[in-house]
């Protein structure tokens, strides 16, 4: 007879590969069946009953001696800074600046030099230049005194309008002040110093647009002059296919430099507002 081999029959290793399966498979349908009945659902508690609100409902946003918290510092500052822009283009001399900064710019013919934000800088110093009378009342009269915290929100703002309020009516003139008066339909105060600031400051930014244009139409008149004897030569030359504003250009900026323009320009604008 034959000796069977040493590694056994290939059946015999199917089966024990088959029994080694099932443990298996019988090993995970045992674990996923048991998870979700040893993971019982828990009752939900029990919701807490509301609070009743303070009876007066009043809400302090003071500490110490009376001086007004951090928070609210912090979020009053943050709305001043909001609409500083708006205030500062609207209710100061920035607008008749930079309107005749930029028609001056126009005049000479260069629209890139100097740039935009050279003459917004210009404009925004000079603005502070003619408004530090101004912003220095305020600060006397509301910032300060609120910050010591001897008075409230309101009755700094009625303090701070007064000094800005002035200004606003030493430069508006009465023909654009009776305009926005008329427009608003409201009816016509018997003093000046009564009329709103809703009212006030649209007059305020009209007359400033008109002084600007007068300003900027007697800086332009001179080099209009200048551009038309240079294209009436270039003309005469026979040179018509020269364009006039390059040529122009050399004797404009040696006028406006000879005549100390932004000295005259500077003072102009100062003086208006009776700097100067």
């Amino acid at each position: 007879m034959r000796a069977l081999p040493r590694g056994g029959s290939p059946r015999t290793g199917r089966r024990a590969a088959v029994l080694l399966l099932l443990v298996l498979l019988a090993t995970v349908a045992a674990v996923v069946l048991a998870g979700p009945a040893s993971a019982a659902p828990t009752a939900p508690t029990a919701p807490t009953a509301p609070t009743a609100p303070a009876v007066d409902g009043n809400v302090d946003i003071s500490i110490g001696d009376g001086s007004p918290s951090s928070s609210i510092t912090l979020i009053l500052a943050i709305t001043v800074l909001s609409v500083a822009p708006s205030v500062l283009l609207l209710a100061t001399s920035f607008t008749k600046i930079i309107v005749v900064l930029g028609l001056t710019r126009n005049a000479l013919g260069m629209a890139t030099s100097p740039p935009n934000q050279v003459l917004t800088g210009i404009a925004l110093f000079l603005t502070l230049f003619v408004m530090g009378p101004v912003f220095s009342d305020i600060n006397d009269v509301a910032v300060q005194p609120y910050m010591d915290g001897t008075m409230t929100v309101s009755q700094a703002y009625d303090a701070g309008v007064v000094p800005l309020r002035e200004f606003l009516l030493d430069n508006t003139r009465e023909d654009e002040l009776k305009l926005m008066v008329g427009l608003s339909g409201e009816e016509a105060p018997a003093d000046a110093s009564q009329v709103s600031m809703t009212t006030l400051i649209p007059a305020f930014v009209l007359s400033e647009l008109k002084s600007a244009f007068i300003i900027g139409l007697v800086i332009f008149i001179p080099f209009l002059v200048l551009d038309m004897l240079v294209s009436a030569a270039l003309m005469a030359l026979g040179m018509m296919m020269v364009p006039p504003t390059i040529v122009s250009l050399p004797f404009k900026l040696l006028l406006f430099v000879v005549v100390d323009g932004w000295a005259l320009i500077t003072t102009a604008l100062v003086g208006s507002y009776g700097g100067g």
